[in-house]
Formats: structure tokens, sequence, C-alpha cells
């Protein structure tokens, strides 16, 4: 009975958290964005962004409130499925469920997703080279309107770009199906990530392959930045797992050539080429199962490298999940990795209960970095010392 109870409970607040986490999107709508001209949809769109833009107090409230529904919700159904109680079949449908439903979402806590947009536009409809030109080459184009970041070139490497210029044809040049395309594209991700994580677990440790999925798919981070948000590197991180499951199959070409795949997408996944190097010569199942963790550490490296060039962005630690769900065993690592990352969501509350990033919220935000980075490492050094102890 308490099983069932507690079962109950933690799908209840998982799927509350996500459909209030989908509707709290809209509450971002940029107010120099109109989503739809139909007049029923401007009126419920209006209304969002006011508690959004003039009510940040119960707009931040709000935030905190579908955090804690979703970490409550992740710890409770990692516990199920640790106790056997979720089955495989259960998992799977809030999987998908979740990736459906913010699929439709508004990208509300990152601007990226335009750029995505307007990078492909470049090419095809204004047939011009993104790595030669920015948005504000094109001033007339209208989605200047709602997008930052307008005076950089193109960033990121020509496997992106190769990806969205089909998805901008086939958006036809309309801003709603291609934002739903991209939208779309991120969920696709998902899935093959959290698919990825099973099979390779399958393989390698079967008790634990729905834990490893859970550990990814229902982590709020990956949620709220894979998800609703729709980072690229989801696709990144899409092809670094298919690399992993072909290096599992010892099918080294196929490893290879979607490893580089994920480096063409974003670079960071590149630390990891030397570590595929010496993988091919190794056979032995448990040294197989370390390279989750080799690569865990090495993937730091661009982590650090990438907050050093610019700030740290709760984003960047999107391409470390699926190697931290392929260590379900290591509980002081993914408990201070789960700490860590929940707590760097936390990095978007001054700015949606102040409205800008203006001093002191530069300052603020580095103090609340390291006091995660901090509490994730004690709590993770208390576990292992307790662990020692008790063997003792």
């Amino acid at each position: 009975m308490k099983s069932n109870m507690n079962k109950f409970l933690s799908i209840f607040l998982y799927v509350a958290g996500i459909i209030c986490l989908f509707l709290y999107s809209y509450t971002q709508v940029d107010l120099s964005l109109t989503l739809s001209r139909i007049s029923i949809w401007q009126t419920i769109e209006k209304s969002f962004q006011y508690i959004g833009y003039f009510q940040r107090p119960l707009s931040t409230y709000l935030y905190v409130g579908i955090l804690i529904s979703l970490l409550a919700s992740y710890v409770g159904l990692l516990m199920l499925i640790r106790n056997n109680v979720l089955s495989r079949k259960t998992v799977w449908i809030l999987v998908i469920a979740t990736a459906v439903i913010l699929t439709f979402s508004y990208n509300a806590f990152s601007y990226d997703l335009f750029n995505y947009i307007f990078d492909a536009k470049i090419v095809t409809h204004y047939f011009q080279n993104p790595y030669m030109h920015k948005a504000l080459d094109f001033p007339h184009d209208p989605m200047l309107s709602f997008m930052h970041w307008t005076q950089r070139i193109y960033p990121y490497g020509p496997i992106w770009l190769f990806i969205t210029i089909p998805i901008s044809f086939v958006g036809m040049q309309f801003f709603l199906p291609t934002f739903f395309l991209f939208k779309a594209l991120a969920s696709i991700s998902y899935l093959g990530i959290a698919w990825s994580v099973e099979k390779i677990l399958k393989k390698t440790d079967p008790q634990n392959s729905l834990f490893g999925i859970a550990v990814f798919a229902f982590s709020p981070l990956v949620i709220i930045e894979g998800l609703v948000s729709a980072h690229n590197d989801m696709v990144m991180v899409l092809f670094i797992s298919l690399a992993l499951v072909t290096f599992m199959n010892k099918k080294s070409v196929w490893s290879f050539l979607l490893l580089f795949l994920s480096i063409g997408i974003k670079f960071a996944t590149a630390v990891l080429l030397p570590l595929w190097i010496i993988g091919t010569f190794i056979k032995k199942k448990g040294e197989m199962e370390s390279l989750a963790l080799v690569s865990f550490i090495l993937l730091i490296i661009p982590l650090v490298v990438a907050s050093l060039r610019t700030n740290f962005q709760p984003w960047y630690i999107l391409f470390l999940f699926p190697f931290a769900s392929l260590m379900p065993k290591q509980k002081e690592i993914l408990v201070g990795f789960t700490l860590f990352s929940f707590t760097a969501l936390f990095q978007y509350i001054p700015f949606l209960y102040i409205g800008n990033w203006d001093n002191p919220i530069p300052f603020i935000l580095l103090l609340m970095l390291w006091s995660s980075v901090g509490l994730s490492i004690v709590v993770s050094v208390c576990m292992w010392v307790l662990r020692v102890a008790k063997r003792r």
C-alpha cells in the first residue's frame, strides 16, 4: 500500500511539474514576439506575459515551485526504480510524454534557439555564409526585434549547420513551424539519448538500466535546458551517446564517425578523441565500463574552459549527463552531480525576480555557482568517508 502511494505521488508530482513548466514557459515569451495573430491566443499570451514581466515576484515563486516539484519527483522516481516498483513501460511512457509535451513549450530561459533558426536562415533565405555574416547584417529582418547576440557570427561546427539547413527549408521561412521543428529535434535527441543509455546498461549493468534512463531523462536540468530551451548540446550529446553504443558493440568505424559528428556540432567532445583511440584496443568488459567515468572527468575540462571564457551557463552540464547515467553504482558521484545540476538552475532566479543581469547580479551568480560546487563536493566527500568507515 505504501509503495503504491509513493508511486502515485511521485508520478503525480512529476506530471504536474512538467505541465506547469510547459505553461510557465509562456510567461517568458519576448514582449516583441507575437507567436500567433489569432486574437484569443494573443489575449492568452499577454496574460501569461503579464505574469512573467510585470509580476516578477510571483513568476519567481512559480519557477521555484516547479523546480521543487521536479526535484521531489526526480528523487521519488529514482527510489521507486531502485526498489523495482516502476516498470519499464511506465518509465518509457513518462519519458515519451515529457518529450511530446515540452516539444510545444517556449524556450523560456535562453534565446539561443532563435540564433539557431537565424543562422540557418542566413543560408536558406539570404544565401549567405553564416561564418562570414551575422544577424545585424540583415537589419530589416523581423526576427531581430526579439533576438539576442545579433552581433556574433556563427560559433558552431559545420555539422550543426548541415543539420539545421534542411529544417529551415522544411519550415519554409515561417517562424512558428520552424521553431517547433527545432524543438522537435531536441526532443528526438532526448529520446535517442535515453535509448542509448538503456542499450549500453543492458549490456554492462542490466539491473540498473532503468535507473540509468531515469538519471538522465527525469533530471530537472535536462528537462529545462535540453527540452524547454532546446540547446544544440542535446544533438551533440545524442551523437556521443550513439558513439558509445557502437563503441560497446566494437564497431570502431561507426563509433569514430559518430564521435566526429558530435565534435562537429560544438567541439566540446573533442577531449574524448584520445580516449576513443586508446579504448579501441581495450577488450575487457570491466575496463570498457570505466570509459564512462574517465569520459565524465575529461568533459569537465570544456565545461570549465567555457565558463572561464564567458560565464558559467547551466546547459554546459548537459554533455556530462549520459556518462553520469552510465555510473549507477557510483553513488557519491551521482548525488554530488545531481545536487550541482539542480542548484545550477537557481542561476535564473535573480533575473526572473529583477528582470536584468546588471550589477550586483553577476557577483550573486558567482557566489551561487561556487556555493553549488562547494556543497556538491562536500556532500560527495562525506558520502565517500561514510562508505569507507562502514567497510572498516
